[in-house]
């Protein structure tokens, strides 16, 4: 297929990957092209939005002039140096993204190298920033014809360097493009950063270019290398523990749910949303799969984060949902009406409207992260134990109330089943960490209410019409969060009420190896237009599930179906279609932190002696 050098579509979901450098992240689009920047931070405005707009969004395009083009992309061995190989009919080339990377402070550098392997080959480049989520016009100061600075007059004000070693042209609407030729062998390099930052002369250009190269390569293979993890499919747990660091923010300890906005539920439809920030519980998931793999520093750097928001709780405050990474409470959310939406799903959302979303069930994520990593990581302080109590009391007191819960609802309340099993979690690790450490607590209280809502379950919960149980009292609808019960303790795997749940889950929200988070409008309207795809959290949930219930080689094969579902890459996003395309935001922690449990889990019990027949 021949491509088009300045080709303006949009990319399936399944054709973007990731770099980062544990403060911002870029989405890499199969044709050369980086659609997607936000800088300085994850959760600053825009500098490439493409995804969002294709004509519109801005993007930073390197494409060489061949026909008959096969690609081929791989991340180098246990890295997060992203590799691009074109393979046509006149000749071969190769471009490597990547954002520098190593212990300590360093610049803050996205760094793309283009290669002629074989033959000479012609290239085109595109830089066309579009700041402040395309809203904004910019200048452009030529220092050089290898160096310039891009300024954004908008209110963000962001200040760019964009420095390479062939010569460039600014046209007049800003753009910048560029077209040259390399021998088989030659190299040419592009560096963007901030304008502020130290950047090496016009000598020292590629020396500086190619040394970053080799630090941020030895940076990831020393990190990966730290992993415990020795099981099966062990180099897919790897790609997803790299997938999970790159969303966490180095600075803060934070770990972010997604990095990126845009990408729709359903083509076409209005269910889109920006993940850019820290979801109590998206945050804790992650930090236990981090754990199970034996990072427990960045757990800890979590563990401190979150400890922050708890000290600035004042009287009867209590946790928000999301924050943002810097632990700043989340604004609300903005349409930019101004961009088409990705293939046109409209709006487009900045920003979040349910960071003030009552959502009990935080607070069992929260409390189960704290328990495993005072088990497996450092022991809690006293003083944090002091304010941890006062979230207890404050489950205890609320464990009734209807909630969004995990999904985030946004029609009324409700008392969803995963809030009230979330809430005995939380009670339940609480005392299991009181009793442990000998802290001081007002055990007996907690246990009653423990045991409350453990009673609740089975009595508001528990249709036996459908012979399980059901998504939220008074209901009669599967939820595919039911899932987390066996996962978190609260129910063996082997009741007989479980596995009448797990048959009807199956039944109702199980298509091959792929699980629906609900039957969208079934039970309640969530005020949304459309519809959705399999969540994938829920199919890892679900697998891990029938892995516990004692189906060994069931759980085994659909797992490695749904390994399939991942892009050529390893990653996935949030939710898969009916035809297999991935939906959502892309790469999703949710996904990847699922994942890992349940390849954690089945590798095993896979490795437990078994009878043979």
């Amino acid at each position: 297929m021949a491509i088009d050098p300045l080709l303006k579509r949009y990319h399936p979901i399944e054709e973007y990957g990731i770099i980062g450098d544990l403060r911002t992240a870029a989405l890499v689009g199969p044709n050369g092209s980086i659609d997607f920047l936000c800088f300085p931070r994850f959760d600053s405005p825009s500098i490439f939005c493409a995804q969002a707009d294709a004509d519109n969004g801005g993007r930073f395009q390197i494409l060489p002039a061949l026909s008959g083009v096969t690609q081929k992309r791989m991340y180098m061995p246990d890295s997060n140096v992203l590799l691009n190989r074109f393979l046509g009919r006149e000749g071969v080339a190769e471009i490597s993204d990547f954002m520098l990377c190593e212990e300590g402070d360093c610049p803050q550098a996205l760094i793309r190298r283009a290669k002629a392997v074989h033959n000479d080959v012609t290239f085109h480049l595109l830089f066309q920033p579009r700041f402040d989520y395309a809203r904004a016009q910019h200048s452009v100061e030529q220092i050089s014809d290898f160096e310039l600075i891009v300024t954004s007059k908008g209110a963000d004000r962001t200040r760019l360097r964009f420095a390479t070693n062939v010569p460039l042209t600014v046209r007049e609407d800003g753009d910048i493009i560029s077209e040259f030729t390399l021998r088989a062998g030659e190299k040419a390099l592009f560096l963007l950063l901030d304008a502020e930052a130290p950047a090496p002369s016009r000598e020292s250009f590629d020396d500086f270019c190619i040394d970053a190269f080799k630090r941020t390569d030895t940076f990831w293979h020393r990190w990966i290398g730290r992993s415990q993890y020795k099981g099966r499919w062990r180099e897919r747990v790897n790609r997803s523990a790299l997938a999970l660091k790159l969303l966490t923010s180095r600075e803060f300890g934070s770990i972010i749910a997604a990095p990126c906005f845009g990408f729709p539920n359903e083509i076409g439809g209005e269910r889109n949303w920006d993940y850019r920030f820290t979801w109590v519980r998206d945050a804790s998931f992650s930090t236990y799969a981090l754990m199970r793999l034996g990072f427990t520093d960045s757990a800890g750097a979590f563990m401190q984060w979150m400890e922050q928001r708890i000290d600035e709780l004042e009287g009867e405050q209590t946790l928000q949902t999301m924050y943002t990474i810097d632990g700043r409470p989340v604004g609300g959310e903005v349409h930019l009406d101004h961009l088409e939406g990705y293939m046109g799903s409209k709006p487009v959302r900045v920003g979040s409207t349910n960071h003030d979303q009552l959502q009990l069930d935080i607070y069992g994520e929260l409390f189960d992260s704290i328990y495993l990593y005072d088990k497996y990581g450092e022991h809690i302080s006293y003083d944090l134990w002091s304010k941890l109590s006062k979230l207890v009391d404050y489950v205890c007191k609320n464990w009734q109330k209807a909630d969004s819960s995990i999904w985030e609802v946004r029609s009324e309340p409700r008392e969803f089943l995963y809030s009230r099993v979330m809430c005995w979690v939380a009670v339940d690790r609480a005392i299991r960490l009181s009793e442990k450490r000998s802290f001081p607590a007002p055990i007996d209280s907690w246990r009653k209410v423990r045991d409350a809502i453990y009673q609740s379950v089975f009595t508001d919960f528990w249709s036996k019409k459908k012979n399980s149980f059901v998504q939220f009292k008074g209901g009669q609808s599967l939820d595919a969060s039911t899932l987390i019960m066996p996962l978190v303790r609260f129910i063996s795997p082997s009741d007989n009420r479980w596995r009448s749940t797990l048959d009807a889950i199956e039944r109702g929200l199980v298509e091959d190896s792929r699980v629906y988070r609900y039957n969208v409008g079934e039970a309640f309207s969530d005020e949304l237009e459309g519809g959705e795809g399999t969540f994938s959290i829920c199919s890892f949930w679900y697998i891990e599930c029938v892995a516990r219930s004692g189906d060994i080689d069931k759980a085994r094969y659909l797992f490695e179906k749904i390994l399939g579902y991942s892009n050529d890459l390893g990653l996935f996003s949030e939710q898969i279609g009916s035809r297999g395309e991935f939906l959502g935001n892309i790469p999703q922690a949710f996904t990847h932190l699922a994942m890992i449990s349940a390849s954690f889990d089945l590798n095993r019990r896979l490795s437990e002696p078994r009878e043979l027949y």
